[in-house]
Formats: C-alpha cells, structure tokens, sequence
C-alpha cells in the first residue's frame, strides 16, 4: 500500500501527522519481514533445484551406461545416447533458471533490504531522537518561572534550536519515506518481472529442444508397436515350444546325453559329474565335465580354464566302481592315471528317519502344547515337537524364545537330532508345566481356538506361568548334587593300556554313578585341596555324538608306547555362599544333564553366566570340560555366546582344542567362533594344538583359516567353499557315526597360572 506524507504537514507535527508516521512504520517493518521470508524461500528453492540437478545429473548418467551396456542393440543405444543428451540440456536450463532466480530475487531484494530500508530505520532513529529533545524542550520551556529572566531566556534559546534540528530532520525523515514508497514498487516489479522473464526463456529453450526431438520420439513410437507385436509373437512360440516338451517323458529323470565327433568347438559330450578329490579327505565335488578333442575336462565355472583329466580318452577304458558305496559310479582306467564319478552325494539326515528317531521319544508322538498326535514340527532350543498350528504361534514368539523347525522338510545335522533325542515332550512338560494343575490352568486340545493356544503357549514359555521355582534349600540341595555327580565323573578313570593290533577290546569305567559315559581325560579344571586350579586327567576324549547314558566308552586309538599319567587329584566343591539358576546350569552343563539345564533355564538363569569363583568360565565352557557335544550344542541353540572368554582369556574353542575334543572344535567354527582369539599367555587354539600334535584339530583350524582368507580375498558365498562344506560335514558325520576315528590320545599341558 503506498503511503505518501506531506511536507507541510510534518512541520506542524500535529496528531495526523504522527498517527500517519506510525502507520508507515508499522507497514515498513512488515515489508521487511516479508521480503526477508521471501528471500529466504529463493535460497531454499535454489539449493532445492541444485540437488535436483545433481540427481538428474545421476539419472542421466544412468541412461548413459545403460546405453553403453546396449551396444548389440543399435536402436537401444542411439536413442537412449539421444535422450541423454536432450535432458542433459534441460538440466543446463535448469542451472540457468536458478542463477537467474538468485540474481533477479536474491541479490535484488537483499540489496533493497540492506541499503534503502537501513537507511530509513537510521532516518527514524534520528527522528526519535530529535522528538524526544523536543519534547524535553518543551517541558522545560513551559515550567520556567516569570521571576527569573535568566532561566526564561536560557529555556527559550534551547527551545527554538531544538525547533530548528526538529524541522530538518522531520524533512529529511518525511523525504525518506516518500522515497521508499516509491522505490519499493520498482524494486519489487523488477526483480519478479526478471525472474518471470527467465522462466519463458527456460520453458522456451526446452519447447525448441524437444521439438527436435519429436521426429525421433515419433519413429521410436512406430517400431514400438511393431515390437510389442514381435514380443506377443515370440511369446507365443516360446510357449508352445514349452508345451511340446512338456508333452515329453519325463519318467527318467536322467538327462540322456548323446555323443557328437563332429560337434562344434570339438566337444563331442558334455554334462555333471561328481569327481572325487584325490586328498586324504576323498570328498566329492560337483563339476561340469566335457569330452573335446579326445580329452577328459571338467571346470568349476564357466571362465576357469578347463583342468584335464585324461590327455587321451582312445587309450583308456571305463569299469564300475564295485569298492565304492555310491551308486552309479565308474573309473576312467588309463595307463597313468586314474578317476572315478558318479551322481550321488550324501546328505545329512532328512525326512522320514529324523522323524521317526524324534517321534520315538517318549511323549514325542503328540504336539507338546495341544496333544495333537503325528506332529510334523519342532522346537530345537526347547527339544520338543509340534503342530503346525503351534509351530506357527511359537515362530512368532521370536527366535530367543523358540527355534521352529520342520522334521520332514529340514535337514538335520547329526549333534541336533542328539539333542532332540536327549530331551523331549516329557521332559520339558515336567519343568514347564510344573504347577499347571496346581493353578488350575486348562491345557489346550486339539481343534481349540488359536488365540486360546496362542495365550496358553505365551504364558507357559514366555511368562513360565506354570514353573515350579525352587526354594533356596532345594536349589543348593540340587547343586551340590550336580556338583558331586561331576566329582563322580572327574574321578571314575582308568588309565588305559597300549592299544594292541585289532580287535580292539572296549574299556568299561571302574566306577559310573551319574549313568554317563566317561568323559574326557583332559576335562576337568577342579579346584584341589592343595590349591591347583587345572589339571589333566588321563583318560583320552571320545567326544563323540554318542547317548551320553551308555556305559562303555569307544576304543582309543592310541600309540604304541603312551607317556606316563598325569596324577590324578581328588576335587574338592567348596560349597557356595548363595546358589542361583546360573549356577545350577554351570554345574549342569559339565555334569552333562540336559534335563538340568532345561530347568535351570525355565528358572531364569542366564546362559552366559559368569561364575567369579571359578575363573569366570560360562556354563559353555564347563559343557566343554564334561566333554559332551549335545550339551554344548543345546547352550549354542539357546544363544550362548561362543566367543566369551574366561579369566584367563580362554574361549571355548581353547578349551575344545586344549582337551583334544575334535567334535566341539568343529561344532564351534562352524557357529563362528573367533580362531585367531589369544589367551593371556599369547596363545591361539591353533598354536595350542600344533603344540599338542593334534592331526585333526590343527587341520580344521587351518581349514577354517584357509577357508575364511579366501571367502574375503575371492569372493566366496559366505557358506564357503565346497571342499571346506565337505569336510567339515564329512567331521560332523564321523564324530556322530563312528567316534573311534576321532580318538587320539594327546597330552597338552595347559600352562599354569
């Protein structure tokens, strides 16, 4: 709104005048305000527009390499190459449309901003200031007394100069206004008007650009149509080339391969086989072989060169395989070499006879929530089974509660189904639905609502509802008893004599109170009467997948002449202070009772408790001592952590390592444990079992290491390489089904603290 002031008016400074003084100040700062969010818009716009350039300068460069991907298509690559370019002349506009709009709005209205309403708020202050003079001025002049002459003239004199200063700078103040006023429309309308007329000149440029790219667009449309037609066409053949082989046999699945002299490249046959490795290990390996210029090759992908096998195919001859368990294999029978393949390869167990080994636990034939009869599910942390309704509300309890898993459809590994074994339905009722009838608690059946189970299985698992918490007597009272069973175990050894040529006769422990199969030699860290926190007993570690209630321990394979016994030392259980669930399952866990540990984690007790009077070793590691691989697998299943280190700086894997039990060792890198960990004394599992001539233990480590180097040097899946799978699996196996190879009897002395 244009305010404008009179001259005349201002000298008067009447009412009006001040009243209109106040209007144009009020209508000032609100101009300001407004030009300075006007600004503030411009910059934000800009800098918007800027990262739009820089993302559509992405964009583009996106089209440029997809075009360049294209070069066997020519029409692909000019156009996209066409395309590219024009909008790579739009973001130029665009650049210039926005250091316009920074010059024409930025910079114009800031320079308004700065200079001509600076100079009106110093002409106001000026004004301010003279009229308060004035005013004191006035006051003075009217209050001086008639009596004294000298006060009267002194009062007038000030006054009329005050006038004077007044009158000027009301001019100047009034001129400054009037100028603003009409300064501020040309301002205003100029700099609008630029950033209007740089708008036209973008929208312009970008109407002529795309109007020679028109034609184009138009020619691209016109064989657009005739491929949407072609690829309809090509559809159509493709599809009914699919339906006639479909119509095909396909009661053989075997793939018939014919042989070709005369085919291109020389390669007269081609296909899979399984090669077996010519290592110590003999595993299998899927490869793709090829018959070319009289020649044997297989590759393992696609850009390595091909490895011969047989130089001369016309000198050979081929003859089944009568020694080998597989089927379908066959040797290439040559005058140097000789190679074998075949198109099986082992598994780990799956279907029907994990399921029927679970299902034969006692109470295992039924869901463990709902009674269901024939489940197909399982809980692998809980070692129970399920439905496939129960299966489904335990899987949304999330994986620290309940690990689901299908009997029929998953494969098993061997220490898992030995878990599965060692607990059951039955067991885990007895802990988790301990008081059950005592609160009256209705259990689900068969056929009942979902959300009925569902708040069942939440409080039973989640909320353990149901448990029986023990008092504080019976807590210690079971402790002690755990504890006493481990000095039972720790004592009940023999050393054992040379092993003579087979057969081999079996050892049978002098004295087995727990039930349990003797442990490992090396497995116990006891606290003695005499002070000595390690020691090594003498029986050899079978650690095997073995039912930890058999009584007789497998042969050992030992040497000829065996170095003398280490003494054994008679443990001492001192007794604790307090007993909590933690320590329950620590003694547990070296007592190898997983119906112990079962509870003791119903009851709350951390699977990574620490014991201080005890060096700060994890139940995980007292599962180590025990020497039981079922029980260290149960531990990792309910996330027990297999990097932690006790006082001494020791993991897990030292202690597999240092007590020779192969099978852990194994368990343990394939769930990620850290091999290049040190103890306190600067040693590694892997120094510690060069140390200790352990053969099998120093090959998976050094696998593992190997394994891990070329995964991250390579490039390989995360699982690994095939070799490393194999043999790790071909270990798992053999510590499950014939524990007699694992046995070696190998004397590490740990060193003392």
């Amino acid at each position: 709104m244009k305010i404008t002031v009179d001259f005349e008016e201002c000298l008067k400074d009447s009412p009006r005048f001040r009243a209109t003084i106040e209007e144009v100040e009020g209508d000032v700062c609100e101009l300001e305000s407004k030009l300075d969010k006007l600004v503030k818009l411009c910059i934000g716009m800009i800098d918007a527009g800027k990262a739009y350039n820089t993302a559509n300068k992405q964009f583009v460069n996106g089209i440029r390499e997809l075009a360049q991907q294209s070069t066997k298509d020519e029409v692909i690559e000019s156009s996209l190459t066409k395309f590219a370019e024009s909008l790579q002349e739009m973001i130029n506009y665009h650049t210039i449309l926005f250091d316009q709009a920074q010059r024409s709005i930025k910079t114009q209205l800031q320079t308004f901003v700065k200079e001509d309403l600076r100079k009106f708020k110093e002409s106001k202050k000026q004004f301010d200031k003279v009229s308060e003079e004035k005013e004191a001025a006035l006051t003075r002049n009217a209050q001086a007394p008639r009596n004294k002459q000298h006060e009267v003239e002194e009062a007038t004199n000030i006054l009329t100069a005050t006038r004077k200063c007044f009158r000027h700078i009301v001019l100047d103040y009034v001129l400054q206004i009037n100028v603003l006023q009409s300064k501020r429309r040309s301002e205003i309308l100029k700099s609008m008007l630029s950033f209007m007329y740089a708008h036209l000149t973008f929208f312009h440029q970008g109407y002529d650009l795309f109007s020679e790219l028109q034609p184009l667009m138009k020619q691209l449309g016109g064989q657009l149509d005739q491929l949407v037609v072609d690829a309809a066409k090509d559809k159509r053949d493709m599809e009914q080339k699919h339906s006639t082989i479909q119509q095909k046999d396909f009661s053989n699945d075997d793939t018939k391969l014919e042989y070709n002299v005369d085919a291109e490249k020389g390669i007269a046959m081609e296909g899979y086989l399984f090669k077996r490795a010519s290592n110590a290990f003999k595993t299998w390996n899927r490869r793709w072989f090829s018959i070319q210029n009289n020649q044997l090759v297989y590759q393992k992908k696609f850009k390595d060169n091909p490895t011969v096998v047989v130089e001369d195919l016309r000198l050979c001859t081929v003859k089944h395989c009568e020694d080998v368990e597989r089927r379908f294999c066959f040797e290439v029978v040559s005058p140097t070499n000789l190679d074998s393949g075949g198109e099986s390869k082992e598994k780990p167990l799956k279907g029907e006879s994990a399921l029927q080994k679970v299902l034969a636990i006692p109470g295992n034939a039924c869901c463990c929530d709902c009674g269901q009869p024939d489940p197909r599910w399982a809980s692998i942390n809980l070692g129970i089974t399920l439905c496939i309704q129960c299966s489904g509300i335990h899987r949304s309890l999330g994986v620290h509660f309940s690990k689901v898993r299908s009997l029929t459809l998953d494969t098993w590994e061997p220490e898992l189904l030995k878990l599965m074994c060692g607990l059951g339905n039955q067991v885990i009722n007895d802990i988790y639905e301990a008081r059950r009838e005592e609160l009256a608690a209705r259990k689900p059946q068969p056929g009942d609502n979902r959300n009925e189970i569902e708040a069942y299985i939440k409080a039973k698992y989640v909320e353990r509802r149901f448990v029986r918490r023990p008092s504080d007597e019976e807590l210690r009272t079971k402790v002690v008893s755990l504890s006493k069973q481990e000095k039972r175990l720790s004592s009940s050894t023999e050393h054992l004599p040379p092993r003579p040529p087979p057969p081999t006769p079996k050892l049978r422990p002098a004295s087995n109170a727990s039930g349990k199969s003797v442990r490992s030699a090396d497995s116990g860290i006891q606290n003695s009467a005499e002070g000595s926190k390690e020691m090594l007993a003498n029986t050899p570690s079978t650690n095997s997948l073995a039912d930890t209630d058999t009584l007789e321990a497998p042969p050992a394979a030992m040497p000829a002449v065996l170095p003398p016994p280490s003494p054994c030392k008679e443990v001492v259980f001192y007794e604790p202070k307090e007993c909590s669930p933690g320590l329950q399952l620590y003694w547990a866990a070296c007592a190898c009772s997983l119906p112990e540990m079962a509870e003791a984690l119903a009851h709350g007790a951390a699977v990574n408790w620490v014991n201080p009077d005890d060096e700060k070793r994890t139940p995980l590691i007292m599962a180590v001592q025990g020497g039981s691989l079922v029980t260290c697998e149960f531990l990792l299943q309910n996330a027990a952590n297999v990097n932690q280190q006790d006082a001494l700086g020791r993991a897990p894997l030292h202690h597999a390592t240092i007590l020779g039990h192969t099978g852990q060792v194994c368990l343990f890198l394939k769930r990620g444990a850290n091999q290049n960990a040190a103890d306190m004394e600067e040693k590694t599992p892997l120094s510690m079992a060069v140390e200790a001539a352990n053969a099998d233990i120093v090959t998976l480590l050094r696998l593992a290491k190997m394994n891990e180097e070329m995964r991250e040097a390579e490039g390989y899946s995360p699982a690994g390489d095939e070799t490393y799978q194999d043999i790790f699996q071909d270990f798992t196996q053999m510590a499950s089904n014939d524990p007699d190879k694992l046995n070696r009897y190998q004397h590490y002395d740990a060193p003392k603290p």
